[in-house]
């Protein structure tokens, strides 16, 4: 977080931060790494959004990842190059095939099962 205040983004004013509900992610954390007038420089500038706990894009990449593993890192890879080689050439036959993520989470259902965070509008 240091790094995208005072080396990616110096000159932002509010950078928004999005990141998943892994109960690591705290912005509270900072204070245990930094001094607390370092730590709250720092959340100062960071604006947090949180994606839902389900159904959202995490969510299939974490299933591609899961993919990945089964199809490509499922034994040893001897060394840094050969598994770039090896991701690489996955990669590109799961873009050949145009191969997807069967997303069946629909807004009907987000609406139903997030109701907090997506509101209906009546009319």
């Amino acid at each position: 977080m240091k790094d995208l205040v005072d080396v990616h983004f110096p000159e932002a004013i509010r950078i928004v931060v999005i990141q998943d509900n892994l109960n690591t992610h705290n912005p509270v954390f900072l204070y245990e790494v930094f001094e607390p007038a370092e730590a709250k420089r720092i959340l100062n500038k960071l604006e947090f959004h949180f994606t839902p706990k389900h159904g959202s894009w995490l969510n299939m990449a974490e299933i591609e990842f899961s993919v990945l593993a089964r199809q490509c890192l499922d034994r040893r890879i001897g060394d840094e190059a050969s598994l770039i080689r090896e991701i690489a050439t996955w990669e590109e036959k799961r873009n050949q095939t145009q191969a997807t993520v069967n997303w069946q989470f629909t807004t009907d259902d987000a609406r139903i099962k997030l109701k907090k965070l997506y509101p209906s509008i009546d009319g």
